[in-house]
Order: structure tokens, then C-alpha cells, then sequence
């Protein structure tokens, strides 16, 4: 027998997996199962338990509110900017698309200010049309968005409707910018969904 506070400290509180758990205590992972059933602890996903195995130390994120006029602008336009730019459905991580490299420095500064990301999980995917080169491209986005080229994938060439009316305004193609989490994602969203 396991007894209840054991397997709640070590499921929950430690947030160790069955198999982890069977191995400390030697036991099956069916014993394991049957007793957090039994306890009525509740199992996690398996998203939800890859999510903690990958960062042990809790979400790589933590949200922290303006203090200032200044910071309270930065936070509305970041959240105003994922509003009608972000990827907002499907099962992926944080993504948002644009031209306009100053507007998509505005959007870094508010991951890093408000959500206190890691700055190197961030990745760039360049967009471009079929005329513009992909080498001069990638040496514009690193310029301007201040990273090293490592953190671009290759430039996708992309058709084009129509001749000319994208010349101006994406002469050097378009950049997603993303960061693979679920729940940066969704905590952005609860936000942006929480705006009265």
C-alpha cells in the first residue's frame, strides 16, 4: 500500500511521473495508477506531464503588470498587437506575423518586460516573394531585430498575387515570430480575452 500523503507529495508536489514514482517505490506502474485513482488524485495529460518533464522549474515565463504610464502603454500595445497580428487558435505555440520590423520590436520588448521570457527560446521565419534574396533578407531581419542569425530559419519563398503592390511595404519579405509554448500562448489570449 502507498499511502496518500506519500503519493500526493510525490506526484503532485514533486511533480514526478508514475514511472518515476514505481521506480522509487519499486513497485508497478499499475499499482502506481491504481492507488492515485483510488486516492482520487487527479492524472495529468500527457501534454501536461511532457510540459513539467521539459521545465522542472515551473512555466520559463511569469507575467508582471505596468507600474508606469510608460510600461501601461507598452502592455496595451503588446496585447493589442498579438490582438490583431497573433495566432490565436490551433494547438501551437506563441506566433505573431508582420512587415513592419518596429512594430515587431515593440512586441519582443513586451515579451520580455511583462512576461519575463528567455529571449533565446525566440525563432524567425522569414517570408519572402519570389524576387527579393533570400541572403539580403536575412541580413535585413538580424539587423533590425537585433539577433544573431542563428535564430532564422531559412527564407521561404512564398507566391504573389498580383505585380508590385507588395513592393513598398514588404521589400524585405514578412517575419513570423515564435516562441513553441502552449501556455505563453493561451496565457496572452486569457488576457487579450479578458480586456473590458
Amino acid at each position: 500500500m502507498i499511502s496518500p500523503d506519500k503519493l500526493y507529495d510525490l506526484y503532485i508536489e514533486e511533480k514526478k511521473s508514475v514511472a518515476q514514482i514505481a521506480i522509487l517505490l519499486e513497485c508497478s506502474q499499475n499499482k502506481v495508477n491504481y492507488w492515485l485513482e483510488k486516492y482520487e488524485i487527479a492524472k495529468r495529460s500527457i501534454s501536461d506531464a511532457m510540459y513539467e518533464y521539459k521545465n522542472p522549474d515551473g512555466d520559463p515565463f511569469r507575467l508582471t503588470k505596468p507600474k508606469t504610464l510608460e510600461e501601461g502603454i507598452l502592455y496595451g500595445m503588446g496585447l493589442g498587437l498579438y490582438w490583431g497580428e497573433g495566432q490565436k487558435r490551433g494547438d501551437g505555440g506563441m506566433r505573431i506575423t508582420n512587415s513592419d520590423p518596429k512594430l515587431l520590436r515593440k512586441f519582443i520588448d513586451f515579451l520580455d518586460n511583462f512576461l519575463n521570457i528567455d529571449k533565446n527560446r525566440l525563432r524567425f521565419s522569414i517570408q519572402i516573394p519570389p524576387d527579393i534574396s533570400p541572403n539580403k533578407a536575412l541580413k535585413y531581419w538580424s539587423k533590425e531585430l537585433n539577433f544573431n542569425e542563428k535564430y532564422f530559419y531559412n527564407p521561404q519563398i512564398i507566391k504573389v498575387r498580383g505585380n508590385g503592390s507588395y513592393k513598398y511595404k514588404t521589400q524585405f519579405g514578412t517575419v513570423i515570430v515564435y516562441l513553441n509554448n502552449i501556455r505563453l500562448k493561451k496565457l496572452i489570449c486569457d488576457l487579450i480575452e479578458n480586456i473590458q
